[in-house]
């Protein structure tokens, strides 16, 4: 008798710790497939590091196959689900197209990047989701600033020596933090081998009136003033009007020549979500509290896809963020378990235990069990919160950062991604035209 089959489509936050947690509920009762474009987890928190050089991509990324006992990875990226079939339709790496069964299905295809409406943004930005645009950004940092240092016209120098950063969320933040370090290692570098003086500029935009306006203001106001104490150009209030090849200009008229601009202004489910053919919210999938489709008793969804009633909160929907991701799909988990009859179902219930956001070197700003922490403190804190909830690697972790504490950091142009390999234009036109 053939067992019953789950299928999970997408390994991120949320799909991977569903994976986890049905292997072990129903390894014995149920077929779990996980439906994903690569062979691993990428743990996205620390990807400001391998872009900064000081962890390498492969302690960011969790083997699906090694660490998830009794889960049929399926490599390939979801095109369709077929409601009425019970059939999900996806794309291998090698182009072919094919689909596979279910009898219960949970989407957590996760999110893209968010575009804007603004000249030039999609042809002359690169986001930063992924390890391709953290691998490309480190080489590019690094080219730029090798090339400034040998530039004879002054003006070239100041352009290829300046990073502009849109988005002061955690991402934007944090990239912001550790490139300007980064930067400034390498620009000494060059000047000790001859080059001519070069001094990084980095700059950070926001709409929003402070840094990390998602968070307590008092972590905001740490991250602030850690990063201009930096030199980070921190403009709040102003983003960019108009990008081009040699630079971007500002809502406030103002022509600011780089040849690095990085978008980390939000994102957006990815559009799987709205192909599907149910309701949804902002484009997330709408769910009960228990995570299911309403009339789909089959259906689940969890993560960035799914809009979820925030329980603690009524009218509210969770925010996407990695911490809800990772508890909703723990949550899933058990309700799946139980639509099968092996366990008791349970609403998602999150109360807010604290955030930590790394701003490089020995600095952060955290407030564990709402505790505002900052300096040194915060940036331990920040650091061991991450080896707790990573699902491996974690002395490999530990390893790179002691290494980059004791010895320089390599700083060399692998030159495995090419800028055409890290598009950020994956939205389409009615997407792209939506600011929120």
């Amino acid at each position: 008798m053939s067992r019953t089959r789950i299928v999970i489509v997408g390994a991120g936050f949320a799909g991977y710790q569903a994976a986890r947690t049905l292997s072990r509920r129903l390894r014995k009762n149920a077929e779990i497939v996980l439906l994903n474009p690569t062979d691993y987890f990428l743990y996205l928190p620390l990807l400001p590091q391998v872009a900064a050089g000081i962890l390498e991509p492969r302690r960011v990324t969790v083997s699906l196959t090694g660490t998830l006992p009794h889960v049929r990875l399926v490599l390939g990226e979801a095109s369709d689900v077929d409601l009425e079939g019970r059939r999900v339709r996806y794309t291998d790496p090698e182009g072919r197209e094919a689909d596979i069964g279910y009898d219960s299905l949970i989407l957590s295809v996760g999110s893209v990047s968010r575009l804007l409406p603004i000249p030039g943004v999609a042809e002359h930005a690169r986001g930063f989701r992924g390890l391709p645009e953290a691998l490309y950004l480190r080489d590019h940092i690094v080219r730029q600033l090798e090339l400034a240092s040998y530039a004879e016209d002054e003006e070239e120098r100041r352009a290829r020596s300046t990073f502009v950063v849109v988005g002061a969320g955690y991402t934007g933040t944090e990239v912001a933090a550790h490139g300007k370090i980064f930067a400034d290692t390498l620009a000494r570098r060059t000047r000790r081998a001859g080059g001519h003086p070069v001094e990084p500029r980095w700059m950070l935009l926001d709409v929003a009136p402070r840094v990390l306006p998602e968070l307590d203001e008092r972590l905001s106001r740490t991250a602030d003033r850690v990063l201009r104490a930096r030199g980070v150009d921190v403009r709040t209030e102003l983003s960019v009007k108009e990008a081009t090849h040699g630079g971007v200009v500002l809502q406030n008229g103002e022509a600011v020549p780089t040849r690095c601009l990085i978008w980390c202004v939000g994102v957006r489910p990815d559009p799987l979500v709205s192909d599907v053919g149910l309701p949804t919210e902002r484009g997330r999938l709408v769910v009960d509290p228990y995570l299911n489709v309403p009339g789909h008793p089959e259906v689940f969804a969890c993560g960035d896809a799914a809009a979820v009633p925030d329980v603690t909160q009524p009218g509210q929907f969770t925010a996407m963020t990695a911490q809800h991701a990772w508890r909703q799909g723990r949550t899933v988990a058990r309700n799946v378990a139980a639509h099968l009859g092996v366990a008791e179902r349970r609403p998602y219930e999150h109360h807010d235990r604290g955030f930590a956001v790394d701003l490089g070197g020995i600095q952060g700003a955290a407030n564990p069990f709402h505790i505002p922490l900052s300096g040194p403190l915060a940036g331990a804190v920040t650091r061991g919160y991450h080896l707790m909830s990573m699902p491996a690697n974690r002395v490999r972790v530990a390893t790179d950062w002691l290494l980059e504490a004791v010895q320089p950091r390599q700083a060399v142009q692998l030159g495995m991604v090419r800028s055409g390999s890290v598009p950020l234009d994956t939205a389409s036109p009615e997407l792209a035209r939506t600011p929120g």
